[in-house]
């Protein structure tokens, strides 16, 4: 039976415990859209809380912060507006709620 040595045990467990902080630490992508029609929106919408006069007769559209998904056709889908409902995954991470508008 081969023994390994207390140096190769420590630097592993290093490592696992390393891997498994950061991946339940990890924060899930964030981008501003409208939570009417899901539009992309750039981020100072979120931010400050609206755009200035737009073209469509000085209405203002309030962003809000859309966790995970993705951007298609300028539109978000496959996350939520809810950062708790969003999985990070990782290693021992237990998981709760889930996604969807």
């Amino acid at each position: 039976m081969r023994r390994l040595r207390s140096s190769t045990v420590v630097l592993g467990g290093m490592g696992v415990l390393a891997a498994t902080i950061t991946a339940c630490g990890a924060e899930p992508d964030r981008r501003c859209a409208d939570p009417v029609t899901l539009e992309d929106l750039p981020g100072y919408r979120c931010e400050s809380g609206g755009g200035g006069d737009d073209d469509d007769g000085g209405t203002t559209t309030r962003g809000a912060y859309y966790y995970g998904g993705y951007v298609r056709d300028q539109r978000v889908a496959g996350g939520s507006f809810d950062r708790k409902a969003v999985d990070t995954g990782g290693f021992g991470c237990s998981s709760s709620g889930s996604g969807g508008g």
